[in-house]
């Protein structure tokens, strides 16, 4: 069984079943030490140079070129000319199904061709679990920091569908806050972002992207494509936006907190996203991987209290 990693989010189930361990390097960012000299966008040089420098062993790597993130495509092909066999991976930017089952078909023949559709529901019991956490986290019965530690593993269930379903336990009772707010864009790299806001009243009852891990699924080729080829974060502005309303309103959220990254073209939608959505935005652009900055934490505490003037 080899460690095939991954780049942005690839379908666990296709890597379960044709008998691989799949590993989510992003998962690895926020509380690495790196500090790559070349880079635009912190998250993939950073996983770019752990995987060059050995100090994060892979066996293959998927990277996800077309779809949720462009910085991916140049820093993927620096590890594949690195020495590290890499495959590539594209969405849809339409939906269109066809092209989502071909391109996973593709990848079932990189992995080896033989695929073991038992690990399909495995994957889904797993899934059904997380939606079970997702529903106490919007209910306030957990915290955002614990939702988010468990749902964001849900790209690669750490490796091992079994252990992994052991840990989907909260660590602990929620005790309620403030406001209810919705964290949009992709995950901050700062390690303790979501205690951080939590500080300061502020209970995370959306995390977009991990949310996407959990929705996603099916028992077939065919339910895997229809479900994948949805995934927001590769569709068009117009199509994740309908669907972030829709995850807002059901969350009864009273504010939106918009990480971006430094150097991503996702910091581009940022003016789109504020005339759409009809809530208190904050945006917070981050860049290197570690603990919140006092900066980022003089803005959280001055949304919190403008939420709090709110009408």
């Amino acid at each position: 069984m080899s460690t095939v990693g991954i780049t942005a989010l690839v379908p666990p189930e296709l890597i379960f079943a044709c008998g691989h361990m799949p590993l989510d390097v992003n998962n690895h960012v926020p509380s690495s030490a790196e500090h790559p000299v070349s880079k635009l966008c912190a998250w993939t040089a950073t996983w770019r140079e752990m995987l060059l420098q050995k100090r994060l062993q892979v066996d293959s790597l998927v990277v996800v070129a077309g779809g949720d993130c462009h910085n991916a495509l140049a820093d993927g092909q620096r590890v594949a000319l690195g020495g590290i066999p890499a495959h590539f991976f594209f969405y849809p930017f339409d939906g269109d199904t066809d092209y989502m089952e071909a391109q996973m078909q593709r990848l079932v023949l990189h992995l080896g061709g033989e695929v073991d559709k038992a690990k399909f529901r495995e994957v889904g019991l797993a899934k059904e679990l997380g939606m079970r956490l997702e529903q106490m986290r919007i209910e306030g019965r957990i915290s955002g920091a614990d939702a988010f530690r468990i749902l964001i593993s849900f790209s690669d269930l750490c490796g091992d569908i079994p252990a992994f379903m052991e840990q989907l336990v909260p660590e602990k009772r929620h005790e309620e806050a403030k406001f209810r707010v919705g964290l949009i864009g992709v995950p901050p790299i700062y390690k303790d972002f979501h205690e951080v806001a939590e500080s300061f009243g502020m209970h995370i009852a959306y995390d977009e992207l991990p949310y996407e891990f959990l929705r996603l699924g099916g028992n077939s080729m065919a339910e895997l494509a229809k479900s994948y080829a949805g995934y927001t974060f590769a569709r068009s502005l117009g199509y994740r936006l309908d669907f972030l309303e829709r995850e807002l309103a059901r969350r009864r959220v009273d504010g939106v907190i918009h990480y971006t990254q430094f150097a991503c073209h996702h910091l581009l939608e940022d003016d789109v996203l504020r005339r759409r959505l009809d809530y208190p935005v904050l945006t917070v652009q981050g860049d290197m991987p570690g603990s919140t900055p006092e900066q980022v934490k003089l803005r959280l505490e001055a949304f919190s209290e403008m939420l709090g003037r709110a009408p």
